[in-house]
C-alpha cells in the first residue's frame, strides 16, 4: 500500500502466487460491447502491469434496468468476456445490482512468480522510460461523451482502449526490466511520480510522447476533464516545464485502459521498443530517462 503498487500479490509458495485487483468505469462508448471491452481491458491491466498471468475473473455490474433493456446487459458481458478470454483467462461469476449510472468493471486474479514481480516503484538511475499507448483518453472520451468526435475517431480510440496490455507484458520479459506501471487515472505524470518514490529525477522527452493529434484539437477546443486539472493542481509543485499549457495538460490527463510504462535499461531499450513495435504496438515509444534525484536533463526538456 505504501508503494502504492498496481495490484495485490500474496505468496503461496516458491513457485507461485496471487495477483489480484478490482475495477470498474462507467461508459466511455455508446456501444455495449466496446464499453464490455474497454472496461474489461482497464480491469485486467493491473495484473499485466505486475508481469501476471489472468487465471480468472468475475463481473462486478451496475446495471440501469429501468432505462436499458435486458440486452444492452448482454453484450456488455459478452464484450469483458472477450477481452478475458483473449489472455487466456476464464469469467466464473460475478454481482449485479440496479444502479441509476451504469458501472462496469471486473475483479481479477492471476498469478506471477514470487521472484518475478514487477513493482511500480523499483526503476534504476540510467534506465529509460518506454510508454506503449498515446496519450490523451480522457479528454477524448470527454468529447465522445459530448458527441463531438467523428465516427472514424470514436472507433479509433476505443479500438486503442480496448486493447490489452497482455502482449507488451509478456514482451517486456524478455528484457532488462526493472519495474513496470499501467498509465490511468493519475495520467502520465502521476504515474510516473509514483515510479520515482521521491528517490530519483524523471526527465522527459516531450517530443516522444505519444498524444493523440485528436486529443490536442479538442484541448485547444477547452474540452479538458475536471480530472486533468485535479491531477495538476496535485503534481504542480513536483513538475518542472516550460511547454505550452494544452501540451502539459495531456501529461496530467486520466487515462482509462492506457499503456504500460516500463523501466528498462539503455542497452535493451532500442530491442524492447523494436520487438513492441513489431508486434503491433506501433505507438510505443521511448519517452524519458531516469536521473539521480534533483539532477538536470543535458538534453530533456
Amino acid at each position: 500500500m505504501d508503494t502504492s503498487d498496481d495490484a495485490s500479490v500474496y505468496y503461496l509458495d516458491e513457485a507461485r502466487a496471487l495477483v489480484q485487483t478490482v475495477d470498474i468505469i462507467t461508459p466511455v462508448v455508446d456501444d455495449p460491447y466496446l464499453y464490455g471491452q474497454i472496461a474489461a481491458a482497464n480491469s485486467l491491466s493491473d495484473v499485466f502491469a505486475m508481469g501476471g498471468e489472468v487465471a480468472t475473473a468475475m463481473n462486478i455490474v451496475g446495471f440501469d434496468g429501468c432505462h436499458h433493456p435486458r440486452s444492452v446487459l448482454k453484450e456488455i458481458l459478452a464484450g469483458g468476456q472477450s477481452k478475458v478470454q483473449e489472455c487466456g483467462g476464464i469469467i466464473i461469476g460475478g454481482h449485479t445490482i440496479e444502479t441509476p449510472e451504469m458501472t462496469y468493471g471486473l475483479s481479477v486474479t492471476g498469478f506471477v512468480h514470487p521472484q518475478h514481480i514487477y513493482r511500480n516503484n523499483t526503476l534504476r538511475i540510467g534506465d529509460v522510460l518506454i510508454l506503449t499507448k498515446p496519450l490523451g483518453m480522457g479528454i477524448l472520451t470527454t468529447a465522445i461523451k459530448a458527441d463531438m468526435l467523428e465516427i472514424s475517431v470514436v472507433e479509433k480510440v476505443a479500438s486503442i482502449l480496448a486493447e490489452l496490455n497482455y502482449k507488451a507484458s509478456h514482451i517486456m520479459k524478455n528484457y532488462d526490466v526493472s519495474a513496470c506501471t499501467d498509465v490511468t487515472g493519475f495520467g502520465l505524470f502521476g504515474h510516473a511520480y509514483e515510479m520515482s518514490f521521491n528517490r530519483v529525477s524523471i526527465a522527459f522527452d516531450i517530443k516522444n510522447i505519444p498524444i493523440l493529434h485528436e486529443a490536442r484539437a479538442m484541448a485547444d477546443m477547452g474540452i479538458i476533464p475536471a480530472g486533468a486539472y485535479t491531477n495538476k493542481a496535485y503534481l504542480s509543485d513536483k513538475v518542472e516545464t516550460n511547454i505550452p499549457h494544452n501540451d502539459e495538460i495531456m501529461l496530467y490527463d486520466a487515462q482509462t485502459s492506457g499503456g504500460l510504462l516500463i523501466a528498462v535499461s539503455q542497452d535493451d531499450a532500442p530491442k524492447l521498443l523494436e520487438h513492441l513495435k513489431s508486434e503491433g504496438l506501433t505507438y510505443s515509444s521511448i519517452i524519458a530517462e531516469i536521473l539521480p534525484l534533483g539532477a538536470k536533463p543535458l538534453r530533456y526538456e
